[in-house]
Formats: C-alpha cells, sequence, structure tokens
C-alpha cells in the first residue's frame, strides 16, 4: 500500500468556479465558502498506469487510490470494502424480456451497505488531518458505516438520526460505541440541527456528497463496474479491460452515490479507458421526490419537499446543488428520471427475493421497481447493458444487545412544512440537547451512595451519569469519556480519591475537569491541604441537603469552560449542608515542568485548520491557545496576552500574514515574540526570504505538514 500514491493536483469549488490546492481538511472554498467542491487529477499519468486493468492490485477500493484524495496511504482505514460482485439477473432478465441486466452487489460490504465505500474514504481523510471527534447527519445507512469505521479510526462519532429510523439501525449505530441523537423532525431539519451542535462545540462536520472524500469515494463503482463487465462480456485483449453499461440506475436520497459513480465513468471516459459515459436512472420514492418532480417540469433546480414515505433511508427532501449536477449529466449524457411508491417498492422487494433470491432493504428495492418501469416504458432499449446497483440490506441488531438507553432523543416542537426549523424550536431543542450529551462521572465503593447520587441528578437534568465502584474503573472511565464533571470518594480501596485526583491533574486532557468530592471521612489539616486547589468543593456525607448538592452541581456545570473560580454558592442559604470550601493556593509559576503553561496566540481563519494545528500544538505541551481569525483583533490579542509563541496563517481576510509580521515588527517588545508560519500558500522564495527578514522561526505547508517535526519545533521554541 505504501508504494502507492495520489495524483491529486487540486480541487475546483463547483459553486464559483474557484480552484484551489487540496489539504487533507479542506471542506470549504476560500473564495465564496461553498462546500461543494470537486478534486481533480492527473488523468494523463493515471491513464498509463491503469490502461491494463490495475491487475495484481489489492481486491479493495484502495486498488484504485491514483485517485481517491489521499496524500498519506499509511492513514488509509479499512475493512476490505469495495470490489463487490457483479451478478448477472438471468431470472430478472426472463421476467423482463431483457438480455443485459445486472446487479452491482454492495450488501457484501463490511456493514451491509455500499456507505461504507464513503465511511472507509471520509474517515481516513479525517484520521489524515487530525480529526479525532465527528457529527454526522443520516437517514440510516451511513450512520452504521461511519460508526465502524470511525470505531476503527478511534475517532469519537455523534449521529444525528430522525425519529422515523427504525430503531435497529439506531442500536447497530450505537453498537459500535456512537453518540446516537434522535431528532423529531424530518432528516433536513435533523441535519441543521447537527450542523448547529458541531459549530457550537467546535467538532468537524461530514458534509457527504459536498465534502470531497464522500463523491470521490462513490467513483469506485464505477472503476469496478467498467474492470468487471470487461471480464464478463469478452476477452479483455480483444475488447479492453475497462467497458462501461449502457444504464446505471439507483435509489436516490441524496444524491451521492449516482454523483460519485457518475464521476467515475467521466474520468475513466476521459483518460480514453471507456468509450462512452452511461446514463443515470435515478430512482426515488414518490413520497419524497423533489428530483423527479423538477426533472418532470424540466427545471434545473429542485424545490425542497417534506418527506412522505415509510422508506426513510430515501427521506431527504431538499438535495440542493446535487440535483443540478444530475440534471446536467442528463442533458449531456442522457438518462432518466422517475418515482416509485413504497407499496411498489415493498412489492419488487419480495418479488427479487423470491427470484434471484436476493433480499434487499426497501430503499434498494426502489431501484429495483424503477428498473421495471423503465424498461416497460422502453425508456431503456432493448439493446442496452443495464447495472443496477444493489445499494444494501443492513441487518437488524439483536435488541438484546444494544437497547435505546444509549439514543438521545432531540424533539422539535411542531415541525414547519418547510424544511426550515423554527428559530425557537431550534433553540429550546440544542439547549435539551446539550444537558443529555453533559457527562458526568460518579465514583464511590458503595453501590448504594454511586446510585442514590446518579439518581439524585437525573431527576433534576437529563445528564448522562456513569458509575464506578473503584477509583481505578473511575479513572478509566474519565479518560475514555472526558466527562464535563466528577463526583468522588475520598475514601476508597487501592486507590483512594487523593490520588485520584493526582492522577488527573497530571494529564493535561483531565486537569480541568472540575471534581466535586462527596466523602465520610473526616478530613484532617494535612487532607485540607492536599486537596486546596484541587478540587471545585467538598461536601460530607450524611450533613448535607441532597437538593443543595445537585443544584451545586448545575452550577458547576453553567460556569464557563474559561472560568478558572470556584463555582459561585446558590444565592439562597443553606441550612442543612455543611459544604468545606477551601481556598485555592497562592498562584505560583513554577520555571518549567508540565504545569508551566506556555500562552499561544493562533491567527488562523479557517475553524477546522485551527482545531487540527491547536491539537498539534497541545500534543507538544500544556498550552493555552488565543485563536482568533482577523489581523486587527491578532495585534490586539497579541499586545493584550503577551503570548510565548505565535503561530500565524498567511492568507487572513482583513490583511495578510506579512502586514501582521510587518505590524509587529515595529513594535520591539512584540518582534521578540517567535512566530511560526502554518499555511497552504504556496511560497516563492522572495516570499520565504521576506518571511525570514521579518524573524519568522519555521515556515511550514499545511497539506505536507510533518507533526513530529513541528512538535519538536514548538518544545524548542517554548523551552
Amino acid at each position: 500500500m505504501t508504494t502507492l500514491k495520489s495524483y491529486l493536483t487540486g480541487v475546483k469549488c463547483l459553486e464559483c468556479g474557484h480552484e484551489m490546492e487540496f489539504y487533507p481538511g479542506l471542506d470549504r472554498c476560500p473564495a465564496c465558502k461553498g462546500v461543494w467542491l470537486d478534486a481533480r487529477y492527473n488523468y494523463e499519468a493515471v491513464a498509463k498506469i491503469w490502461r491494463d486493468g490495475l491487475q495484481g492490485r489489492v481486491h479493495s477500493l484502495w486498488r484504485y487510490v491514483e485517485l481517491l484524495p489521499i496524500l498519506d496511504p499509511e492513514q488509509i482505514i479499512t475493512m476490505g470494502e469495495g470490489q463487490s460482485p457483479l451478478l448477472r439477473a438471468a431470472k430478472l432478465q426472463k421476467r423482463l424480456g431483457h438480455p443485459a441486466i445486472y446487479i452491482k452487489d454492495e450488501r457484501q460490504s463490511p456493514t451491509i451497505s455500499f456507505k461504507d465505500r464513503q465511511a472507509a474514504v471520509a474517515v481516513t481523510a479525517m484520521r489524515e488531518a487530525g480529526i479525532q471527534e465527528c457529527v454526522l447527519a443520516s437517514t440510516g445507512n451511513a450512520a452504521a458505516a461511519y460508526a465502524a469505521y470511525c470505531a476503527r479510526a478511534d475517532i469519537k462519532l455523534w449521529i444525528f438520526l430522525t425519529s422515523l429510523v427504525m430503531a435497529d439501525k439506531m442500536r447497530e449505530a450505537a453498537l459500535y460505541g456512537a453518540e446516537v441523537v434522535k431528532v423529531t423532525g424530518t432528516y433536513d431539519q435533523a441535519k441543521k440541527v447537527a450542523a448547529d451542535f458541531a459549530a457550537r462545540r467546535k467538532i468537524h462536520f461530514d458534509k457527504g456528497a459536498k465534502a470531497v472524500p464522500g463523491k470521490e469515494s462513490m467513483k469506485t463503482i464505477a472503476f469496478e463496474i467498467a474492470l468487471e463487465l470487461a471480464r464478463q462480456q469478452g476477452n479483455p485483449t480483444e475488447h479492453g479491460f475497462w467497458k462501461a453499461p449502457d444504464w446505471f440506475i439507483q435509489a436516490v436520497s441524496g444524491g451521492i452515490g449516482p454523483l460519485g459513480v457518475l464521476k467515475g465513468f467521466e474520468e475513466l471516459y476521459r483518460m480514453g479507458l471507456i468509450d462512452r459515459v452511461p446514463k443515470i436512472g435515478v430512482i426515488q420514492v414518490t413520497g419524497c421526490s423533489p428530483m423527479v418532480q423538477a426533472f418532470t417540469a424540466g427545471r434545473a433546480e429542485a424545490t425542497p419537499v417534506v418527506p412522505e414515505t415509510r422508506i426513510t433511508v430515501l427521506a431527504t427532501g431538499d438535495p440542493g446543488l446535487a440535483y443540478g449536477l444530475l440534471y446536467k449529466a442528463n442533458q449531456t449524457y442522457g438518462g432518466h428520471m422517475l418515482d416509485v411508491t413504497d407499496e411498489e417498492a415493498f412489492a419488487a422487494m419480495r418479488l427479487l427475493a423470491k427470484t434471484e433470491g436476493i433480499s434487499v432493504e426497501p430503499a434498494t428495492a426502489v431501484a429495483f421497481a424503477g428498473l421495471d418501469k423503465l424498461v416497460e416504458r422502453e425508456i431503456i432499449k432493448h439493446d442496452e447493458v443495464v447495472v443496477v446497483n444493489c445499494s444494501g440490506h443492513t441487518f437488524p441488531v439483536e435488541k438484546y444487545i444494544m437497547d435505546e438507553e444509549n439514543l438521545l432523543d432531540v424533539r422539535l416542537s411542531h415541525p414547519a412544512v418547510s424544511s426550515s426549523v423554527p428559530v425557537d424550536g431550534l433553540g429550546a431543542a440544542l439547549k435539551r440537547l446539550d444537558e443529555q450529551v453533559t457527562t458526568i462521572v460518579v465514583i464511590d465503593d458503595n453501590p448504594m451512595d454511586s446510585r442514590l447520587i446518579r439518581r439524585l441528578l437525573q431527576a433534576k437534568k437529563p445528564y448522562r451519569v456513569f458509575e464506578a465502584n473503584s477509583a481505578q474503573e473511575g479513572l478509566q472511565i474519565i479518560r475514555d469519556r472526558l466527562p464535563d464533571l466528577v463526583v468522588s470518594d475520598l475514601t476508597m480501596p487501592e486507590m483512594d480519591g487523593f490520588a485520584l485526583l493526582e492522577e488527573l491533574k497530571k494529564d493535561p486532557l483531565t486537569a480541568k475537569i472540575p471534581v466535586i468530592v462527596v466523602s465520610a471521612k473526616d478530613l484532617t489539616q494535612e487532607d485540607e491541604a492536599r486537596l486546596a486547589g484541587q478540587t471545585a468543593s467538598i461536601w460530607l456525607k450524611g450533613s448535607f441537603s441532597t437538593q443543595d448538592l445537585v443544584e451545586h452541581v448545575v452550577d458547576t456545570l453553567s460556569s464557563t469552560e474559561e472560568d478558572n473560580t470556584l463555582p459561585a454558592r446558590p444565592s439562597r442559604e443553606r441550612e442543612q449542608t455543611k459544604e468545606i470550601v477551601l481556598e485555592k493556593p497562592a498562584a505560583s509559576k513554577p520555571a518549567t515542568g508540565p504545569l508551566d503553561v506556555k500562552k499561544v496566540v493562533l491567527i488562523e481563519d479557517n475553524p477546522m485548520d485551527a482545531r487540527l494545528i491547536s491539537r498539534i500544538l497541545q500534543t507538544s505541551r500544556p498550552l493555552v491557545i488565543k485563536q482568533v481569525q482577523v489581523g486587527r483583533e491578532a495585534i490586539k490579542t497579541i499586545r493584550e496576552e503577551e503570548p510565548h509563541l505565535i503561530v500565524l496563517d498567511l492568507i487572513i481576510p482583513d490583511m495578510s500574514g506579512f502586514q501582521i509580521l510587518e505590524e509587529l515588527k515595529r513594535d520591539e517588545k512584540l518582534d521578540a515574540i517567535p512566530v511560526i508560519v502554518i499555511t497552504a500558500k504556496e511560497l516563492s522564495e522572495a516570499e520565504r526570504q521576506l518571511l525570514i527578514s521579518n524573524h519568522v522561526s519555521s515556515m511550514w505547508q499545511k497539506g505536507k505538514l510533518d507533526r513530529e517535526k513541528l512538535v519538536a519545533h514548538v518544545k524548542s521554541q517554548l523551552s
């Protein structure tokens, strides 16, 4: 795998036409902020490699890595996805009186869906970009696929599903360890809630078909069809190693599948490996068919609809630019769009199982019901070769393995007829969701005490509370979950609460998690000295009102992350509660060591890049990183913070990085602060010399970042 490389040359914005260099994490156009991006490759070079059919390559979608947006093959996450069978549908041919119908059987994928292709490439791209947490909105199959691949890549995943999605699919996603959020509303509303949730918590939001990895992954279906069709229909030495069908048919929700397959065939045609681009048959369910409605009316843009179908996997009411791209392909290569009813899909599902022995879910059956109509209406001609994408069949997860306890529930009040979400409904939903994702770990070796605290807290707010009955178990849960708050006893066997606090403070990831001590231990002066500054508050068992404790937890969780002071007491007097409040020791700054926290000002207008760079920098040592997005604010922040290091992008909205450096140079004190430049801009020799003259300590290219060297350099600058 390591001998292969990508021939990616750049990315073009499909919304404004702007062209840019690709780098891991690129998710929007810097010119128009659009998210519909399209990767471009050195097709001439790839054609020479692919002409002989890629014999001897690995049997997965990664055999086509030259035309995938991955720069480092070492980062690839794979479970053998791709290379699904191309089956001749003999009985289907006989029933329809058509001589050449093939089924691309994507049920053979790791999670039994063609979405595994998308997940494999998207999760690999996330890993390459250093992303550790992701939000996804899904109608079902993508949820299971992303959950499986994120688990393999150690990426935390939040999945937003509508309440109409089958509980079995929700359980399956939760089984892989994903955080599943159930939204009572339409898919487009769930997507809106997911996007806002990701923005509020500064988490990567996967954009599906709009993102580069999602669409590029689906091209591999076209590549596999062309290779296998040539093998099955003739001698490769006589007819070539690649052959395109006349039609590719798929049931469509958001459009990522046919868009990616279309691009794959277009690339093969451009490289001279096939003689035509197939017609695309887009099949939608009648209760959610915005593409078909627009196509029938001859419109180049689709009007969003509110889904009214039991086939929830296909319930995307607003296809956006995806329809425009498919409509343009229809005008260029031919093709058709039509809809089928839920009942027609269910009938096709039963018939396919009884005749071909292929069991599919209703969403896949929509494509086969559409095939019947295309053949019967003679839209598909008798001599045309047809491939139908059997996109998947996700089997239900055993109910006894996973239940709904792991699902978070967001209810949007009175969903509007349009796909937009009412502001008040969304705000309330997000507030409830914030409470549901708030995580507390309760540690007490007495299960009755830990269970009591858990019930008290959950009676007040829908917090997620995890119990541990030993400090070691609690420490592991804390490291896995990184909770918002810890409630811990002090007296426990093997490891006591004091040792637990020391372990938490050693780790930069857990050092700032507030800890409330609830203990029956009579504290000595030595105990109080050990706990000073290490805990938010201390409560003595048997000497406090349960209502006071719960309110104190709520107060603590309501305080901001930046507030390092102890949480304020509730305004009312506590008559029954004895709370020990310890004074924090006077601040002392050791000369060196893990507690010598340095300040960094990061000047970067791309939030995703800022998060990636921040995470890389944090691996060098504990840092306080202040991110700013505009130049004028950056200068002001640097003057106020007097940081130990400045990390600078060169392309900033209101002034360039060069101008920022010139501004710093005018102040002798600011000019002495070391500056690291991390940019996607290709630097000329003159620009490099200019940066050197401005005392820049090092320059790094975003798409070619050597993390280990960067971390070592940051350590040297901050030592």
